[in-house]
């Protein structure tokens, strides 16, 4: 059965535990709905107790194909249709690299693994260019960025936070005048989204795009 909305799933849930913050839902409205009951890959990295990649299937429908990553062993028995759980360490290239050679080009990822800052960096230079030219990659629980004990701290060296500080400048870059802004991520990416814990990136049309006037019914180009 499909779901009418995550919340209310969530609420309603008496499978395998689901753990998420309130706020998470309605992020997951805006930028995930456009996918639901349409063949695409879904891979979620990090598969908790089980209950997670069912919640998904039941929202997005009878299409998706969801992919559950986790370095613990015990998280394969999750499988079922649908959803496909594959062991190993998200920080691992080569693992991330079988992964898509067995299943495809990802249309979503979700972070939800260790939440190390290392580790969410070394997944997102894998994972984020292998992305769908219009797909979402999301990373939760990013408070974590903040903590020592995960390798984060306010302006922390080596934080996802920091990276998407720098990425700011390269989805603009084609309005630099310093071409080292002007990336493959300026040409691919349509638009990052900030919100407590969560960052959220959108690929989209290849720029660069137009600046136009309007007057008298007639559209220029500047």
């Amino acid at each position: 059965m499909i779901s009418t909305d995550l919340w209310t799933d969530f609420q309603n849930n008496s499978g395998k535990m689901i753990h998420k913050w309130n706020h998470y839902f309605p992020i997951y409205e805006q930028h995930l709905s456009r996918f639901r009951n349409r063949p695409f890959l879904f891979v979620e990295i990090g598969c908790g107790q089980g209950g997670s990649a069912p919640m998904w299937k039941r929202f997005f429908g009878p299409h998706v194909q969801i992919v559950g990553l986790d370095i613990n062993p015990g998280c394969k028995e999750f499988e079922e249709d649908q959803v496909a759980i594959r062991i190993g360490d998200q920080s691992d290239a080569g693992f991330l690299q079988s992964v898509l050679d067995e299943f495809g080009t990802p249309d979503v990822v979700i972070d939800d693994g260790s939440h190390i800052m290392r580790h969410v960096v070394a997944t997102f230079h894998k994972l984020y260019p292998a992305i769908s030219k219009d797909g979402v990659y999301i990373v939760e629980d990013l408070h974590t960025a903040y903590w020592p004990e995960y390798e984060g701290g306010v302006k922390a060296p080596g934080s996802f936070i920091e990276l998407t500080k720098d990425l700011i400048d390269q989805l603009n870059g084609e309005h630099s005048r310093e071409k080292s802004t002007l990336t493959p991520f300026t040409r691919s990416t349509m638009s990052m989204h900030f919100y407590d814990s969560v960052v959220v990136l959108e690929k989209g049309h290849t720029k660069p795009f137009r600046s136009l006037s309007s007057k008298g019914g007639e559209v220029r180009e500047l």
